[in-house]
């Protein structure tokens, strides 16, 4: 791509990530990218980088990055709808510079490229997202070349269209599925934490060189990945990785995920009783057992009260711990029991219900 000049600025672009991770995300796309933050809505951040280029593929607390073609919040719910997103999508955007940016980014591939096109859609409206479908291809039109393939899977090229009320939003998708789904993790588990709010969770712990991280309940070994590659991507050094689990087999697949990005030392163990000496950790990140997952007639509240105990114990006085749970209030009660000061909040949805990352010190 050319040099940017004063008069000629970055194209904006928006990404996806899980509805409450909105304000963690665009902390890390303006200390990453140097990018000016233009709005922000329920799973979204539009961003206007001071440079595009494919450091913009390294984010980690986002699923998804596009170009913005267009985006409105004045959908009705009504089939005028549909000619709204044809006129905007053929008028609005500058399409050859939108897919000249593209292939800058993304070579072009040998032979003819094969595109397609994405539909989100969610609200009440009166006409159906293969409608939507179908006037964001009336409105590419002239866009798409005559002699490119249509295809369902691999495509060198996809248009997204995401309706949710009355507002939607187009673009030109950037990355790939291996921003959502992280090729470092090749084992996976039931109820594993997704990625992207382990990243979100490793962002909020402020991590630093040198430090000795510590998952008790490593499950699949996610956090302590993503802890790992979030201080490697924005060159900050390395970490001393140390997890462990009650379950065998968690081991073993931690163990398996974690090999590649230079390994962890992991133990099987009972969080309730960390064979670690006081005050010899710097960061704990967790994922604490959720209510539907940790079993029926078992006392959540007893398993918090002494897991937090023992992360207090080895937690170093200016340490932190950001933990994860679907029982905030429990989570709290269980802190402060064991002097540890909630000083963040973040409200986000997994397995279908919702949690709350909490940001605890000692104190």
């Amino acid at each position: 791509m050319p040099p940017k000049t004063p008069h000629q600025p970055a194209s904006a672009c928006y990404a996806q990530t899980i509805p409450g991770l909105e304000e963690i995300a665009s902390a890390e796309i303006s200390q990453h990218l140097g990018a000016e933050i233009l709005r922000t809505a329920p799973g979204l951040v539009v961003f206007r980088p001071e440079e595009l280029d494919r450091e913009v593929l390294e984010l980690r607390t986002v699923e998804d990055v596009f170009l913005l073609a267009w985006g409105s919040d004045g959908l009705t719910y009504r089939a005028k709808d549909l000619d709204f997103i044809e006129k905007w999508t053929a008028t609005k955007p500058d399409w050859p510079k939108l897919l000249a940016i593209h292939h800058a980014i993304h070579p072009k591939p040998k032979g003819t490229p094969g595109y397609w096109l994405v539909v989100q859609q969610s609200g009440k409206h009166v006409y159906q997202r293969q409608s939507a479908r179908q006037a964001l291809a009336r409105g590419l039109g002239r866009n798409i070349h005559p002699k490119w393939r249509f295809v369902e899977e691999n495509a060198d090229i996809e248009f997204w269209l995401t309706i949710d009320g009355t507002q939607a939003i187009c673009g030109l998708r950037l990355s790939t599925r291996d921003m959502r789904h992280r090729t470092w993790k090749r084992e996976h588990r039931a109820a594993s934490l997704r990625p992207v709010v382990a990243a979100a969770m490793a962002w909020q712990a402020e991590l630093g060189p040198g430090m000795v991280v510590l998952d008790p309940m490593c499950g699949a070994g996610t956090l302590l990945g993503e802890a790992r590659l979030m201080l490697q991507s924005h060159g900050r050094g390395r970490l001393r990785l140390t997890g462990g689990d009650v379950d065998l087999d968690a081991l073993e697949t931690a163990r398996l995920n974690l090999r590649n990005l230079g390994g962890a030392e992991l133990f099987r163990w009972d969080a309730r009783r960390l064979p670690m000496a006081d005050q010899s950790v710097d960061r704990i990140l967790c994922n604490l057992p959720f209510g539907i997952t940790y079993g029926v007639g078992q006392d959540l509240g007893a398993l918090y009260t002494r897991s937090f105990r023992e992360m207090r114990r080895v937690l170093r006085p200016k340490g932190l711990a950001v933990l994860l749970t679907s029982e905030a209030a429990t989570a709290r009660e269980a802190a402060g029991a064991a002097k540890l000061k909630p000083t963040a909040s973040t409200r986000v949805r997994m397995l279908g219900q919702p949690a709350t990352m909490l940001t605890l010190r000692p104190v």
